[in-house]
């Protein structure tokens, strides 16, 4: 999975991220660029929307993916349905919860066709094909994420993971898992450190539309060389 960030939907917050003394001395210490626009991976910085200290729904700069040291790479993505259970998301889980907007996300799937008489072996045989999904009637899409912070020369960054579900609706018919998405009105009572995660999946929107996705090329510029 991957993120796209569009410039003109989120130009207000995006501004405001690079001029905050933590984003750069984030995009310094882990060499990563402060754009924020375009196609996002695990392990670049992201806008994030999660409780300042007074409780209070504010915007952040984030590094995408927990680290674990079982794993060679980002934890980009973590399972609901263990999320409440496993030790490296538990505590996050219960009091640190995050949304991470974003215009769509890309995910690999097996092509739809209209008429797929195709059996379960040549369906998952079927060559992968990248396709943008988004919620419908919506220019921004709400990800539903934890977050922590983890220690990186010295200097403590804030990082996310994506929740994700049992794929519903049409997103089923090319992928198994999805993000948990939520509707705008959700975000508040999602954050809140004393909310009850829980209650809110429940309200976990299905409704995405898709479509092939277009490939955009990463210009050289967008990274910092230490």
């Amino acid at each position: 999975m991957s993120l796209r960030i569009e410039p003109k939907e989120m130009a207000e917050v995006l501004i405001k991220i690079r001029k905050m003394s933590l984003a750069q001395e984030m995009s310094l210490k882990l060499g990563k660029s402060l754009i924020m626009t375009g196609d996002l991976y695990p392990a670049d910085i992201a806008p994030v929307l999660a409780p300042n200290k007074y409780g209070n729904m504010a915007v952040f700069p984030m590094a995408w993916g927990f680290t674990y040291k079982a794993a060679p790479k980002p934890l980009a993505n973590c399972r609901v349905e263990t999320a409440d259970t496993k030790a490296l998301w538990r505590d996050s889980w219960y009091r640190r919860r995050c949304i991470i907007p974003a215009s769509w996300y890309y995910e690999w799937g097996c092509p739809v066709y209209e008429y797929d008489n195709r059996s379960m072996i040549e369906h998952r045989n079927t060559k992968k094909v990248k396709f943008a999904i988004q919620t419908e009637g919506s220019d921004i899409t709400y990800i539903a994420g934890l977050y922590r912070y983890e220690e990186y020369g010295g200097m403590q960054i804030p990082i996310f993971s994506i929740l994700t579900r049992e794929a519903t609706g049409t997103v089923k018919d090319i992928h198994d898992r999805m993000p948990l998405i939520l509707d705008k009105e959700n975000i508040l009572d999602w954050i809140r450190p004393n909310g009850d995660p829980s209650a809110i999946v429940e309200k976990a929107l299905s409704n995405m539309i898709f479509e092939k996705a277009v490939e955009y090329h990463r210009s050289p510029n967008e990274f910092i060389i230490m």
